[in-house]
């Protein structure tokens, strides 16, 4: 067969082992690895384990006891908390009882501080039989024993790879989970693309991209990644196990995460730089990032028993950060509960982690901790220190490190020129690290955003809007909701403009229907911002009133809530909605897990700090600007599953006017929201290429069969297909975000047509795989609706095989380029469902495959390839029909069936005397000695059936695989 670009074992995982190789693994054949790790059940490499728990541990673990350590891995339970327990074992967090001494110690499996001290082994094609199906992982990776990383491996030409190998990955999860149990980390790749990911969290948010600020190639891609000390540095200190609310989760930190966390330690041991600030994005983890750091900096005996401070700028952030602390074992953190506390702690020069805010440090005496090992991590570092209280902390602390980090680049403004003169001061360009809008969504880490403005009739006056704020010199650089709450209050008219009983119905009425008409169908959920709290009151009483006007039209009260904070004097209007901790935080895990709420209504709270994915559409009826705006709008650029970007309806008009309302220098925030109008001129462009580039290719006189075959048979060719692929989901991105938009009724039938011809290429070519095993929600409802009986998209089908199929294939004589996929499906579909009963189809199925290859690489014509699958065809009823009327076992048939096509006269014979052997060792499938046994005795009877030298292990090998239920 001609050799295939950029195929999976060839081109992708046959380079990585080797590059894994060269930067310092030991390579084992299948055989030894599974030699080592006692047989296809086994999970750690035996030898090497014992002998690195006790080197790793001396005068700790002996032989006895590092026999009990590989029990007791071997027995944690399977999921996500046995992940967790073996992470501990693997970092020195679990014990084991010294005898001699009475007391339990801890030992570790791994050494962090020098990577050489451990042992790193590499194998192909491992083979795993200990869960409820056997699995078969591309490669693994063995860290002293422990196999701690994964890698699935996929065609370089596949488009939907990575799709296909998230897939496998999953699968691996349910079907061998007591071995994915102690694995920790898992990567994808198909030579394009290196992705990685923590195992046991599966959803597409937590796949990362790999990139290094050297990598360009898959050679240092793979080395950089996989570099032993890298690899211990990441599971050491770079997985975080958190609990929110009793469920326990798993993170990997992303590549640029990672770089930061590196960065700040370099400008920790630095004598000569104090300063560092550090922009990450909206949305790309920044708190993960400092509690790393935080706990980096505690754990580095360089810095002799530091203080770590972590300061935000409100109580509620404060409570927040610290219990995620408390969730990634950080426990021993103490918060500073008033200003007193605080400079308690810092006069009686306490050692460990304090979590305060910045305001606690107002009036504090100069220089009341001048020790340099202290480091003080500052979040939204843009508003934290700004004026006085900057000040009071680098008085207080003059020898401490401050190192500021920042959701928003710096504005222009006064406010940016300071915080820039106190963090950014020690490096060009005024940042440590930087990771940009830009990098975030080409990485994946968070979606587009797209705006669009109401209708003309529900904006406020222009006029207005500019006069009372977006030219008033105190709403510049404007960084905190309460700053912007009190610019407002002086905007009297606007605010009455905004609030006007009329306009709140219009509004509420059109945000509904927007609700119902594009967002809802997609599954996702809102977030209406009201001017302030009465404004939010307001809302919700329009949006109930819509209800009992129309039931069937409007959503239900339950659908909405409002969220705001409660004051004393409030009244009832505003008390109808004051929530208790426990009842607000109870809504806000509802709206991220539950049907409902589906629409928050807010002013102030959650528009920072809270992460819901499924929130894709911001009903913007607040006027913002700089900061404020950034950040409330990156509540809506959270990746899920099935959103392609967030979405903006401005009532207010700051998105006419962006280059006011978003006064960065920073190219990168020109990337953050497009509008809308782009995207529709965007699909309009695609579906212009589609009417001169693709349908043409639709005879539009042709039979439906004709056409499809046409369509199939242009698209033989790779390249061509992987074309249409990414142009079809540019397409289809753009279309979910747009429908049902008026906008789109004249391009329905081509974009139909379009999804027709890519879901018959896909279930021809590349076994039915679509993103994610289906169209988006919008445009299957819309192929849905349109499909009818002979339209190009059914002309493919799964016949059912039986001894009339042959025969019906002739009376129906469709184009021969169909029947070849028809045949080709029909065939895989059996031998998924029957490969357990009937081992011998692995066979068949093979040769069907290489059919396809060959139709595929113009190696053999449609009518060449018709007439091989037809055979095979014939061959499965003559196989059925055989092994009905012998009677025998399954597997002994099998044996059967593969000597007698050998053209053995005595193939029957033959096969019959394994079935004592295949009863005398009965888990030879599982187990390594039993499969030498059953080996041997298959030897013998070859030789004795008069097999020539040569072929007697290929036979022996092509008769295991397919008992096995595997393919050569």
């Amino acid at each position: 067969m001609a050799h295939r670009l950029g195929g999976e074992r060839d081109a992708v995982q046959n380079p990585l082992l080797r590059y894994a190789e060269e930067v310092g693994w030991t390579l084992l054949d299948p055989q030894e690895a599974e030699r080592l790790r006692r047989g296809t059940g086994g999970l750690l490499l035996h030898e090497v384990f014992l002998q690195q728990a006790q080197r790793l541990n001396p005068g700790v673990v002996d032989l006895p006891q590092a026999e009990e350590l590989a029990v007791r891995l071997a027995r944690v339970r399977p999921g996500l908390e046995g992940n967790l327990e073996a992470w501990e074992y693997l970092n020195g967090l679990k014990t084991v009882f010294l005898p001699q001494e009475g007391r339990e110690k801890n030992a570790r499996l791994m050494d962090p501080a020098d990577w050489r001290a451990n042992t790193f082994h590499a194998t192909a094609e491992l083979r795993y039989t200990g869960g409820t199906d056997p699995i078969r992982l591309d490669a693994a990776f063995f860290v002293n024993g422990i196999p701690l990383l994964l890698v699935e491996a996929k065609s370089a030409h596949k488009l939907q790879g990575m799709a296909e190998a998230l897939e496998q990955v999953r699968r691996y999860h349910r079907e061998g989970a007591p071995l994915l149990t102690l694995e920790q980390l898992f990567t994808l790749t198909h030579l394009v693309q290196f992705y990685y990911g923590p195992t046991w969290n599966l959803g597409r948010k937590a796949l990362l991209n790999w990139r290094d600020e050297a990598a360009g190639d898959f050679e240092t891609l793979v080395k950089t990644f996989l570099h032993p000390a890298r690899l211990v540095r990441v599971l050491a200190d770079f997985v975080l196990f958190t609990r929110r609310d009793g469920e326990l989760s798993k993170v990997v930190l992303r590549p640029h995460q990672i770089r930061a966390v590196e960065r700040a330690l370099g400008r920790a041991h630095d004598p000569h730089k104090q300063r560092a600030l550090v922009w990450h994005t909206q949305g790309s983890g920044k708190t993960f990032t400092m509690i790393v750091l935080a706990r980096k900096l505690l754990d580095e005996p360089l810095f002799e028993s530091p203080t770590v401070l972590m300061l935000v700028d409100r109580n509620e952030l404060e409570q927040q950060l610290f219990s995620n602390l408390a969730s990634v074992g950080l426990a021993g953190a103490v918060l500073a509960e008033s200003k007193r506390h605080l400079r308690e702690l810092l006069q009686d020069d306490y050692r460990g982690l304090i979590v305060t805010t910045i305001h606690k440090f107002e009036g504090m005496a100069a220089g009341i901790n001048p020790r340099r090992n202290i480091f003080v991590l500052v979040d939204e570092a843009h508003r934290t220190t700004g004026g006085d209280l900057g000040s009071y902390l680098m008085a207080a602390l003059p020898g401490a490190t401050l190192m500021g980090f920042t959701g928003t680049p710096i504005d222009r403004g006064s406010r940016g020129k300071s915080t820039f003169e106190i963090f950014g001061a020690d490096d060009e360009g005024g940042y440590l690290d930087k990771y940009s809008i830009r990098e975030s969504i080409a990485d994946g880490t968070t979606v587009p955003l797209h705006y669009t403005l109401a209708p003309n009739e529900l904006r406020v006056d222009r006029e207005t809007l500019d006069r009372e704020f977006l030219s008033l010199k105190e709403a510049e650089g404007v960084s905190d909701v309460e700053e912007l709450n009190s610019v407002l209050e002086r905007a009297v008219t606007l605010k009455n403009m905004l609030k006007n009983p009329q306009r709140v119905e219009r509004v509420a009425r059109f945000v509904a229907e927007h609700y119902q008409d594009y967002v809802k169908p997609l599954g996702f959920k809102a977030f209406l911002v009201g001017v302030d709290r009465e404004a939010c009151a307001l809302y919700k009483e329009a949006l109930d009133r819509l209800h009992r006007e129309d039931p069937e039209r409007y959503p239900p009260p339950e659908a909405s809530a409002v969220v705001i904070s409660p004051a004393h004097n409030d009244p009832p209007r505003l008390k109808a909605y004051h929530l208790g901790e426990d009842q607000e935080r109870a809504l806000r895990d509802a709206f991220r897990k539950e049907a409902n709420p589906q629409i928050l209504i807010v002013t102030e709270k959650l528009l920072t700090g809270y992460d819901a994915p499924v929130l894709l559409c911001m009903y913007l009826d607040k006027p913002m600007r700089d900061h404020v705006l950034l950040q409330a709008i990156a509540r809506v650029n959270r990746p899920h599953q099935g959103k392609t970007s967030g979405l903006i309806v401005d009532f207010v008009g700051v998105f006419e006017r962006l280059e006011k309302a978003l006064a960065f220098d920073s190219q990168d925030v020109v990337e953050v929201v497009r509008d809308l109008g782009v995207l529709k001129e965007h699909f309009a462009q695609l579906m212009g290429v589609f009417r001169s580039r693709y349908l043409p290719l639709l005879d539009p006189s042709a039979p439906p069969d004709k056409a499809a075959e046409g369509v199939l048979m242009h698209f033989r060719d790779e390249e061509e297909r992987q074309d249409l692929y990414e142009f079809y989901k540019s397409a289809s991105d753009a279309f979910e975000v747009l429908s049902p938009d008026a906008f789109l009724r004249p391009y329905l039938d081509d974009y139909d047509l379009l999804s027709r011809m890519v879901r018959m290429l896909k279930e021809a070519y590349e076994g039915g795989v679509l993103v994610d095993r289906e169209f988006l929600r919008k445009t299957a409802e819309l192929v849905q609706s349109r499909t009818q009986a002979g339209d190009v998209g059914q002309a493919l089908e799964l016949y059912e095989i039986n001894e009339e199929l042959l025969d019906t294939l002739a009376k129906r004589k469709r184009p021969p380029a169909v029947e070849v996929f028809n045949l080709v499906r029909s065939i895989a579909a059996k031998v998924g469902a029957e490969l357990g009963a009937k081992p011998f189809l692995v066979g068949i199925g093979e040769r069907a495959e290489a059919v396809i290859q060959a139709f595929q690489q113009r190696q053999k014509d449609a009518q060449a390839a018709l007439e091989e699958l037809k055979a095979l065809i014939a061959e499965i009823n003559q196989a059925e029909a055989e092994l009905a009327e012998k009677g025998l076992d399954a597997r002994v048939f099998t044996v059967y069936w593969i000597l007698q096509r050998e053209g053995l006269p005595n193939a029957q014979a033959a096969a019959q005397a394994m079935q004592a052997v295949f009863e005398q060792h009965p888990h030879w499938q599982e187990l390594s000695d039993q499969e030498r046994e059953v080996r041997r005795a298959l030897y013998r009877q070859l030789v004795e059936a008069g097999v020539a030298k040569e072929r007697l292990v290929p036979l022996a090998d092509q008769i295991v695989l397919a008992l096995k239920g595997r393919r050569a």
